[in-house]
């Protein structure tokens, strides 16, 4: 629901519950994305929902007390479906940000509390079990395996990975489906239920593509969403440059023409010679050739602080065989965008980096190289580049470059007019 666009940034996610007020879902389930304004703010949130929220492995640490409600069961067509909902460690970025949640968030401890869930309130007067998740495909499929068969889920419906599915996956006898990212779609499951089995014996899975040949414009909320849009409009709609053409982020598994005008910015303010930009930083798939600040903030919503630390260069290379195997580019994985001084060539064969080289010269094991980060991939570094902050910070060479990356990035395209930025090979993957 909350998502890092510049109204709801603006409004921290109040816009947002408000419109989904008035959609008024039956049910709803947390993502990363819900945290990105702190735990305080997401408690304020969810008051403000007139619609249930339901988690099941997020807990009070210190009191060993849930969150959010762990369960809801809603009545439709005569039917008793029983809704949890459940969110990882792999994709709560914020999770660090707040010590006091986050008792169960491995997929084992997850499982375990899908299990706690359907042991103490799946009875035969329940005739579904459906499981919301916000963790990707890939750990969909793994959660699927691990869950018992006594416990009865029937049906995975997933998020964050954005997969789109033309037909449902079924695995352990459940089946996974997911509809993709935003509004560009609905899923829509047709299901036949044996009420004396309480399973699932036949089904119907649509895609449903969301446009005007599918439902005429809600006028009220198009003029509720538009209330919002011209305050923002009016604060934000001031020209900052002028770019040379269009600039795209198309996917955030390859490089791109944007995600270079980024990292280049960045290094330049950094003076690193390795500037690492999270491809899922950059929140639009195109920019320019006007550029106000309201297309920069929605671009580059997610401020964040940019520190230059010295690693070796054995470090380096382990860094970026990491980010560039293939399992890092299924949708789930932390993919980056480079700075104009590095070519990193990956061998997809072998599954292994068979060049990385800093201004046209081989990257030697023992030399040092200033590597700079946004602060959010540092926390998740371990995870997500395969270098603890502890060797991030071995040598004490690190420094703070700016708090505010969003401000960097500002003041570069004022300064920068008529810029241009190509896919140049930055990033080669041969096959």
């Amino acid at each position: 629901m909350v998502q890092g666009s510049l109204i709801d940034a603006e409004y921290k996610g109040i816009s947002t519950m408000e419109i989904m007020n008035y959609l008024s879902p039956d049910v709803v389930a947390l993502g990363n994305h819900e945290f990105d304004y702190g735990l305080p703010h997401l408690l304020f949130l969810e008051k403000m929902a007139n619609f249930p929220i339901v988690n099941a492995n997020l807990y009070i640490k210190k009191y060993y007390k849930r969150l959010m409600n762990p369960y809801l069961i809603v009545n439709k067509a005569g039917f008793d479906i029983l809704f949890t909902g459940i969110i990882t460690e792999k994709v709560m970025d914020a999770i660090s940000l707040g010590k006091l949640v986050g008792s169960f968030i491995s997929l084992e401890e997850a499982t375990q509390e899908v299990g706690k869930i359907c042991n103490a309130y799946k009875n035969d007067d329940i005739d579904l079990t459906i499981l919301l998740t916000h963790i990707g495909f890939e750990s969909d499929v793994k959660l699927a395996k691990m869950l018992k068969p006594e416990w009865g889920v029937d049906i995975i419906i997933g998020g964050h990975s954005h997969t789109v599915l033309e037909k449902p996956q079924k695995v352990n006898n459940v089946l996974i489906a997911q509809a993709g990212v935003g509004t560009d779609q609905i899923g829509r499951f047709d299901i036949v239920v044996d009420d004396d089995t309480n399973s699932v014996v036949d089904y119907q899975w649509q895609l449903i593509p969301i446009d005007d040949k599918l439902a005429k414009p809600d006028l009220k909320l198009k003029a509720y969403i538009d209330s919002f849009k011209e305050e923002v409009d009016r604060k934000y709609n001031t020209i900052i440059c002028k770019l040379a053409q269009k600039l795209t982020h198309p996917k955030r598994e390859i490089e791109t023409s944007l995600g270079n005008l980024v990292a280049d910015a960045f290094a330049q303010a950094a003076g690193c010679q390795v500037m690492l930009v999270g491809s899922g930083s950059i929140r639009v798939k195109e920019i320019g050739p006007m550029v106000t600040l309201k297309d920069l903030l929605a671009c580059f919503s997610y401020d964040d602080s940019l520190t230059r630390y010295s690693i070796s260069g054995a470090k380096l290379k382990k860094l970026f065989a990491h980010i560039m195997r293939p399992e890092n580019r299924d949708g789930e994985g932390e993919c980056y965008q480079v700075n104009n001084r590095v070519k990193a060539v990956y061998d997809e064969k072998e599954k292994s980096l068979t060049s990385l080289t800093i201004d046209g010269k081989p990257v030697e094991e023992t030399e040092f190289y200033a590597v700079c980060l946004q602060g959010y991939h540092f926390n998740q570094s371990k995870t997500y580049l395969n270098i603890s902050q502890n060797e991030l910070l071995e040598s004490k060479a690190n420094k703070v470059v700016t708090t505010s990356a969003q401000e960097v990035l500002e003041e570069f395209l004022r300064n920068n007019q008529n810029l241009d930025k190509k896919v140049e090979g930055r990033l080669v993957y041969n096959f």
